[in-house]
């Protein structure tokens, strides 16, 4: 297995958290995003959107981050990290859904602010992403995982962007259960960590 991804992308350092998680081997092709390198034409005849992370299966090409955890845990049968009952399986689903939009647009619109200078409105997406810190706050009280008694893909998908917020102003010193959780994930056997960048809070740090 290829793995295309920048260090400093939250999306594609989900893929690659999974894939340490699982002990696949494969190669990571980092690209120099600076360069244009996710926008030159043998890149974008892998993903047309241009965007990291894509994964190559012998062939077999995985766009976006979420469908990529999907795909590897499928591909290796893990049931353990995609459960196949409809109760899990929904669970699942609707923790995906909120990486791809909370999360997408709190924590991590927030982290593009400071890291990349992207140009939202920072008190808006610091205030989104203590919003959904408050739920998953609420969520995780009494409870280790977002899904069932062992993690899964939910988990693996909010792990980067939550564990990066400060780097986006957004405090976590007020959610102790997401704090936990965090370290919880980071105690797995086989975890990746992700890059520190010294930027908003983690500059002070």
């Amino acid at each position: 297995m290829k793995l295309y991804h920048h260090p400093l992308s939250g999306h594609a350092h989900r893929a690659r958290l999974f894939l340490s998680l699982l002990g696949v081997p494969h190669e990571a092709v980092e690209l120099d995003l600076k360069a244009g390198a996710h926008k030159a034409p043998d890149f974008l005849a892998l993903n047309p959107f241009g965007q990291v992370p894509v994964l190559d299966d012998d062939g077999t090409i995985v766009a976006d981050s979420n469908a990529i955890l999907v795909y590897l845990a499928k591909r290796l049968g893990r049931t353990d990290w995609l459960p196949e009952d409809p109760r899990g399986a929904a669970g699942v689903q609707r923790w995906l859904s909120v990486a791809a939009g909370e999360l997408a647009y709190g924590p991590a619109a927030a982290r593009l602010v400071t890291v990349f200078g992207a140009a939202f409105d920072p008190q808006e997406v610091i205030a989104r992403a203590h919003g959904l810190l408050r739920r998953l706050e609420a969520h995780l009280a009494g409870r280790d995982w977002l899904v069932g008694a062992h993690p899964t893909i939910a988990d693996v998908a909010l792990y980067s962007y939550l564990a990066r917020a400060p780097e986006g102003n957004v405090d976590l010193a007020g959610y102790g259960a997401v704090r936990a959780f965090l370290r919880r994930i980071e105690a797995l056997p086989g975890f990746l960590p992700f890059a520190e960048t010294k930027a908003g809070l983690s500059a002070a740090a």
